[in-house]
């Protein structure tokens, strides 16, 4: 029963660790109308392994990772927001393909597995360039006490790192699941609509992230 409490804990934590929206939720959703449901998810997967990755460092008592991470957190925002910049500017530059995606050369990756690849690898690279879901995750399991064990407690940990995947991955398989309900409703005009409406969100956040690294490298110098 203990396990079981453990792992439901983890879950609520994946919940409120995806939920909010970001700019993970806006390329999902994108990538949900445009490509299909089974994109979208893949991508929030990507999304949930990269908050498992987090939880295990907190949860496992891996001291020196965090240390590391926490060390190197303007370069590693650096990195993240430049990556956000730069998928904010091939959404807003993607075209439309001309037979409602059936046709598009993504649509064919995505059957032999390549786009898929790429969606799962860009969604976790762009959650651990997040340096906050790291701090995020160590208030989570301070404020759980008991519940969560002990960091270090590697029997504990284990099933809470799970269930944070398990309840990361369930918000994505929902929302793609219902946004996906419309993916075959739109026409090329929406499709182009919602290319350019996601990247310039998308572009937004990393600009501001961008803004965020250098007011902190400026308090630096001075």
């Amino acid at each position: 029963m203990t396990y079981f409490w453990l792992i439901l804990s983890g879950v609520g934590m994946g919940l409120i660790a995806a939920v909010p929206v970001g700019p993970v939720n806006i390329i999902c959703i994108r990538r949900t109308f445009v490509f299909g449901p089974v994109n979208g998810f893949v991508s929030g997967l990507g999304a949930a392994l990269g908050d498992g990755v987090f939880a295990a460092v907190t949860g496992f008592g891996l001291t020196w990772v965090a240390q590391l991470i926490q060390g190197y957190a303007v370069a590693i925002e650096l990195v993240g927001g430049l990556m956000m910049v730069y998928f904010g500017y091939r959404a807003v530059m993607a075209g439309v393909p001309s037979d409602k995606l059936d046709e598009c050369p993504d649509r064919e990756k995505d059957r032999n597995g390549g786009s898929l690849i790429k969606a799962i690898a860009s969604t976790f690279a762009l959650t651990i360039t997040n340096p906050a879901t790291l701090l995020f995750f160590t208030g989570m399991f301070a404020g759980l006490g008991s519940l969560a064990g002990g960091a270090g407690d590697f029997g504990d940990a284990g099933f809470i790192v799970a269930g944070v995947v398990l309840g990361s991955a369930g918000w994505w398989l929902v929302l793609t699941t219902v946004i996906g309900l419309f993916h075959a409703r739109i026409d090329n005009s929406r499709v182009l609509a919602i290319n350019r409406v996601c990247g310039f969100v998308v572009a937004i956040f990393g600009l501001a992230v961008l803004g965020n690294v250098a007011w902190t490298l400026l308090h630096r110098v001075h």
